[in-house]
């Protein structure tokens, strides 16, 4: 089965967390009688939905950053075409590089009197709603729960997988999750030889949003299988790796292969599926492959975007252009407006108290 996430407002499986985590600041906001400011970094479809989500909210700004060249067309109007509350930065290196800077501010004491925020995964608030549609997906397709289920997730900050991890301790019966990464390979490998190195600077692949190379959710993840990483990435308890090994079934998907899927797929089924998707699907043929899946399990591939965001990338596959869905038909007249900014934090740090 293809659960299609991308049927929001800025067509990403990120409209879920955004929208809600939005509306919910702004009652509270409203309760305190405080403003806030937000500060994300997005390697594409985050920022979009953010920017859609708190567009227009009173006593909130949001500040994105994108890294320079590595988010598509789309995603970048999605962005920088709303203004108001919305300020967009470019950043001159890469989505680690956006995700170090907003990191560094959180934790600037200097930047202590303006009331900083993040729609990341990693604010908690952004995880909870994710978790949902895996207990909407079980309950759509059986409801049992001595059923067999697998989610194939394809992953980048592993923001999408903690969710789904948080609704199996919830109680959500899956019997294994398929993680499928681009060639970001960091994670299948820290699996496969219990030794994590990040992927410095990450690889640029078509499936951008995962053009992760040190994911900020892997310390989350561990720590459910009580080990402890760092913000850098050094592993300080190793975590129980028979469960997490038994838990997540782990594949790396390259470009020729992610290209691969997107034709075969259509030629199967006559449908599209964009770039993660077909990572997702690409790790979960794989693994019934590999692992010989009972045929009555049930197995569930996340598709994360919908496929016009990407429509040079399909064309040049199948020479098929997407269409373009409502909420996305007028965004190629729309005017942007952004800035450009060295990846320097002092530079940042003196936009966002000028913004403030």
């Amino acid at each position: 089965f293809l659960m299609r996430l991308d049927q929001g407002p800025t067509t990403s499986f990120k409209d879920f967390a955004a929208l809600m985590m939005g509306r919910l600041m702004q009652y509270f906001l409203r309760l305190e009688k405080k403003k806030i400011k937000i500060l994300t970094a997005t390697s594409g479809d985050t920022g979009s939905a953010v920017a859609n989500a708190f567009h227009g909210l009173e006593n909130i700004r949001v500040i994105i950053l994108f890294p320079s060249g590595e988010v598509t067309e789309m995603q970048r109007k999605q962005m920088t075409t709303l203004h108001d509350n919305i300020q967009v930065i470019e950043i001159d290196g890469k989505f680690d590089d956006c995700q170090r800077l907003v990191k560094t501010a959180f934790m600037d004491p200097l930047l202590s009197g303006i009331n900083l925020s993040s729609a990341n995964s990693i604010n908690i608030g952004r995880l909870l709603p994710q978790s949902v549609y895996y207990f909407w997906a079980w309950a759509q397709l059986s409801g049992n729960m001595e059923d067999e289920f697998i989610f194939s997730v394809p992953c980048g900050n592993f923001g999408n997988l903690a969710g789904g991890l948080l609704a199996r301790n919830m109680g959500l019966p899956v019997d294994r999750f398929v993680i499928s990464t681009n060639e970001n390979d960091e994670v299948p490998l820290f699996l496969k030889t219990e030794e994590y190195t990040p992927v410095s600077p990450s690889r640029n692949c078509i499936s951008s949003a995962m053009n992760v190379g040190h994911p900020s959710n892997l310390p989350r993840i561990i720590s459910m299988y009580n080990g402890r990483m760092d913000e850098e990435g050094t592993i300080l308890q190793l975590p129980d790796m028979a469960r997490m090994k038994k838990d997540l079934f782990a594949s790396s998907i390259s470009d020729s292969l992610t290209r691969e899927t997107i034709r075969s797929f259509y030629n199967q089924y006559g449908k599209l599926i964009e770039p993660h998707g077909a990572v997702a699907w690409a790790g979960l043929k794989e693994y019934t492959e590999s692992r010989k899946a009972h045929d009555e399990a049930y197995c569930v591939c996340l598709e994360t975007a919908h496929p016009a965001k990407f429509r040079d990338e399909i064309k040049g596959i199948l020479n098929i252009e997407p269409t373009l869905p409502d909420s996305l038909s007028n965004i190629e007249s729309r005017t942007e407006e952004y800035i450009s900014l060295e990846n320097n934090y002092d530079l940042l740090k003196k936009f966002i108290i000028q913004s403030y």
